[in-house]
């Protein structure tokens, strides 16, 4: 009989049950100091927001660009860090607020280009996981994502952990009420209950040898976090593209052997990726679809997600199966999702 401490995936697979707790935690806990944070920085109304991150968490930095962009109408975007810390730029950064999300807090990089950044005049905000880190240390402000310790090498809770508080952020700064927020416990519980569904899917990728995974809109950081999470545990090499973006040449690519996971999200991102979906049943692709219902019967096969979810939340949704498919794919693979090779939990890029 196998030792449990030796199985598999073990320690991913428990971080992913803990996200219903942890997006509960953040709006019991974490949400009142958000929004305490979120009024004293709209109170100096910044005049365009840079996000700086790394990963995992430029994924959660993308959705929040798009939050910004759409529920603030301010003009936002993702740094370069190495404009300053390699080339020694010094851009005026005066009225502008500067978010840099990290897990860890502890990339030097980050550090380092956020110190410039305040130097510079910025308002910044560190969110991160680690209340004591270096990056929460030279930043302005800090939110912390509740997530508690997390030890698989794959981020899972503490990525849909930042994309709540950074929702509740944008939210705050908006002086809005984060109630489109509120069911997202226990809708995310019941995802996470339908893992067998998910396996199922699993078979169709587990002698994969490439994937292409493409959204529009807010479901886009989707895709772009679920190919770096099949990528980094299966080592699959799958990639993400705007549904836009699909269609001015990688479309060449596809054909009807080739695996494509569509996010579809239930709005104007949907809407704007149904000529993608169009071409792709047309050239045939094996077509794996997220999202409502109507959408994943038209499609190969896929995983149908709650209605009537509101759609800048629902990428906090649309990741659980996803991470749930990397694993299992990784697992039908015999491979061990836990410990992928070549990786560490803390990156110290410069």
């Amino acid at each position: 009989m196998s030792d449990p401490q030796t199985v598999p995936g073990r320690i991913m697979a428990a971080e992913m049950a803990e996200q219903p707790a942890v997006l509960q935690r953040i709006l019991d806990e974490g949400a009142p100091k958000i929004r305490e944070i979120a009024a004293e920085i709209a109170a100096r109304n910044p005049r365009f927001v840079l996000l700086t991150a790394r990963g995992t968490s430029d994924n959660a930095a993308l959705y929040a660009k798009y939050l910004i962009e759409v529920l603030l109408g301010k003009p936002a975007g993702l740094t370069s860090m190495s404009t300053t810390t390699a080339y020694g730029a010094k851009p005026d950064l005066r009225d502008c607020l500067v978010v840099t999300v990290s897990q860890s807090g502890g990339s030097p990089d980050l550090v380092a280009s956020t110190k410039a950044a305040r130097e510079a005049g910025a308002i910044t905000l560190a969110v991160t996981n680690n209340a004591g880190s270096p990056l929460a240390e030279v930043s302005e402000f800090h939110i912390d994502v509740l997530a508690g310790p997390e030890k698989a090498l794959p981020a899972t809770k503490t990525y849909t952990a930042e994309l709540l508080a950074l929702y509740l952020f944008v939210e705050g700064l908006r002086g809005g009420d984060g109630s489109a927020a509120k069911a997202l416990p226990g809708l995310a519980a019941g995802i996470l209950e339908r893992q067998a569904e998910v396996k199922s899917l699993a078979e169709r990728y587990r002698f994969a040898q490439r994937l292409v995974i493409t959204s529009r809109g807010y479901g886009y950081p989707t895709a772009r976090e679920a190919a770096l999470k099949l990528m980094e545990t299966t080592y699959i090499p799958a990639s993400p593209f705007s549904g836009a973006d699909l269609l001015h040449g990688p479309l060449a690519m596809v054909d009807n052997v080739s695996p494509v996971i569509a996010i579809v999200p239930d709005g104007k991102g949907g809407e704007a990726l149904q000529p993608v979906l169009d071409r792709l049943r047309g050239r045939g692709a094996d077509l794996v679809v997220i999202g409502q219902e109507a959408q994943v019967e038209a499609a190969s096969a896929g995983f149908a997600l709650p209605a009537g979810v509101p759609e800048e939340v629902q990428p906090i949704l649309e990741i659980l199966p996803l991470q749930l498919l990397a694993y299992e794919v990784t697992i039908a693979r015999g491979q061990d999702p836990d410990a992928p090779r070549a990786l560490a939990k803390v990156t110290e890029t410069h």
